[in-house]
Order: C-alpha cells, then structure tokens, then sequence
C-alpha cells in the first residue's frame, strides 16, 4: 500500500509540474508535441490536436516536448524539410519574447506551489493537526497528548511506541496520570524511577506498554525517550482556510528556501550532511509513516514534498528549469542564442549527473533499510 500511495503522490507532483509547462506553453500560442508521466519504454499514447499524450514505464518524473524549446534557432526552422515545422513556426517556443519563455519555464514550480496551497487549504477544511502552543492556540480543538517523536533506541522505542501515538493514561504504582498537558506529563515520567504502565491508541485501537524508565537520555531526571506534544484540531471555512493555507505555504516555502540554501553553503564548505537527504526510497518510507498517522498528515506531507521541488528545480543546474532560465538570462545579456550543441551537451550532462546522484541516495537509502 505504501509504494502505491509513493507512486500515486509522485505521479500527482509531476503531473502538476507538467501541466504548469504544457498550459503555459498553450496559453502563449505554443505548440506542445508531447506530454508525458514518466520514463520510456512508453506503455500507453493517443494523440489529441497537435499533442502526443503518454504514459511510461519509468514512474519517476515526466516532461512536457515543446516545440522548440531544445534552443535550435528560427533560420534552422525554415530549412527543414518538413512543412509542418515551415508553418508553424510562428508556434515555435524560441520565436516568443524572453519573457514569455521565462513564465512558460518557471510555470512547472509555480504549478507545484499552487498544488501545496490547495493541499493545504484542504488540510484546513478538513481539520488539520496544530500544537496548543501555536499560531491557531485559541481555536485548537479536541486536544491530545501526542507522542511526536521516538528515540529508536530507548525504553519507549523497545515497548513499540512510535511517532503519532495518542496517550490515554500513565501509570506509576498508586498514581495515574490523564491530564493532555505535555510539560505536566514529562514531569510525571521523571517524577520517579521504575516502571511506568502507559495506555494509547494507534489508529483507533487501543495498546498498553509496561516501560522502565532510564536515567541519561534526559539530563537530571528518569525518561523513557519519548517527546510529548498537546495536539488537537483546527479547522476553517472555506474563504479562511484558502487565506491560511496561503500563509503556510508562503512560510513552509521560505523555510525550505532557507533551509537548501544552508545545505548549499555547507556543501561548498564540506560541511554538508549527506544523511539528512532521502531519495524515492526514504521517500517512500516517509509516505508510510504518514499514511499511519492519518489522511491529513499525507496532505500536509504531499504539500510539503510539492514546495521542496519547486525550490530544487529553481536551482541554476542543467536539466532543471532553474538551468534553462540561467541560459535564458545569458542569452538576455548576450543578446544572441547560446550554440545548440552546448546547451544539448550541457543539459545531458546535468541529466545524468542527476541520475548519478539520485541512484546513489537511492542505494544509500536501502543500505540504511537493510541496517535496520
């Protein structure tokens, strides 16, 4: 069911992208040969107009084929021997402005970023999770303490508490615990040592653990390796949630923003974590987790995936839009198209680096999965 949901969130993020391009591209009278959902070998086409649509064998990306778009310039157009080309040549993408070229390259990341809004304007609607101690504080409904995090090694992570849990009650000998309040609980967990009898619920079902707690995990007190949280439920209408979800989008955005760029400088230094980044697989293992905790949560995760893309394919790589735009702006201050067989070369070089790195994530991903 996970690899399902990975590849029916990815499939949604790509499709997004690409419609961006292609509608774009249509908007601005130019024409679209193909649009595709994955990676040859192809499985399934039809052709409608003047636009190929396909569906691939390879689920991990796509691509829109505009006409044109490879760089070859307008006096080529007219030579060739085709007379489809010879006519519409007025369609052709590099016959439109620089500026046209440039909405028609970046509309693929503001398509990702309208697709998080929505996801996250529906995450409102619905009922999203949010702290008692955030922004929304005072329109927190239903509120729960929450298991946020598991230390993999620690008391709680051996009794099969994960990330999620809902606690219903704490026990330690004559005394019980039932309050929601989060800094009221970790004092009960350290108030004494041994074991401490805990209730919660995982989607619904009830469980009970019998867990020791343990000094160092937590300085100056006993723990079990657990962070607690007091989460409930806010929800909106329709007109506050789509103005909300533009907040939140706009400050997941920023962060992500702050966040590459950090990664970038660390990277330049040598100081980078490479472990920090996951590939399809690692994805595909957070998908899991999010289907666990509801169907919200994968919203919000979808949404937050969607905004990472759009931020990494801004990036001024080859084979990435941000790289097209880079040549766009050469090609503005130059004031003459950049050689076709260097903006060929260039960009297959940065394809296949990407394949290079992506492949090694990948692999580094499922050493982590077969370590354990």
């Amino acid at each position: 069911m996970t690899v399902i949901l990975f590849l029916i969130i990815l499939g949604a993020l790509v499709f997004v992208h690409e419609l961006g391009h292609f509608i774009s591209a249509k908007r601005a009278g130019i024409r679209v040969d193909e649009f595709a959902l994955g990676f040859p070998p192809r499985l399934l086409s039809k052709r409608i107009g003047e636009t190929e649509y396909v569906l691939n064998l390879i689920p991990f990306g796509g691509y829109v084929k505009i006409f044109g778009e490879d760089g070859a310039n307008a006096e080529q157009t007219q030579n060739d021997a085709e007379p489809t080309q010879n006519k519409d040549v007025e369609k052709r993408f590099t016959s439109k402005s620089k500026w046209v070229q440039a909405l028609v390259l970046v509309s693929g990341v503001l398509g990702n970023i309208v697709f998080a809004w929505l996801l996250i304007s529906v995450s409102f609607l619905s009922g999203i999770p949010s702290s008692i101690d955030g922004r929304y504080a005072s329109e927190v409904q239903n509120p729960r303490l929450t298991i946020s995090t598991v230390l993999p090694d620690s008391p709680a992570g051996k009794a099969g508490l994960k990330s999620g849990d809902i606690v219903l009650s704490l026990k330690d000998g004559a005394r019980a615990f039932t309050d929601v309040n989060a800094e009221s609980a970790r004092e009960f967990i350290g108030a004494s040592e041994g074991v401490l009898h805990i209730a919660y619920t995982r989607m619904g079902t009830e469980y009970a653990a019998d867990i020791e707690r343990v000094r160092g995990i937590v300085a100056g007190r006993p723990a079990i390796g657990v962070s607690l949280e007091t989460i409930g439920t806010v929800r909106f209408g329709v007109f506050r949630s789509l103005y909300e979800g533009v907040l939140t989008t706009w400050e997941v955005l920023r962060e992500v923003t702050y966040g590459l760029l950090g990664f970038i400088k660390e990277a330049v230094l040598g100081q980078a974590d490479l472990g920090s980044i996951s590939g399809p697989v690692g994805i595909a293992g957070l998908v899991g987790e999010a289907r666990v905790f509801g169907f919200i949560y994968l919203l919000s995760f979808t949404a937050f995936i969607s905004l990472n893309l759009a931020v990494i394919n801004l990036l001024p790589i080859p084979a990435l839009d941000g790289g097209r735009l880079l040549f766009l702006a050469i090609e503005g201050v130059i004031r003459r198209p950049i050689p076709v067989r260097f903006t060929r070369a260039v960009n297959t070089a940065g394809f296949f680096l990407l394949i290079a790195f992506m492949l090694f994530i990948t692999y580094r991903d499922i050493a982590k999965l077969v370590s354990g």
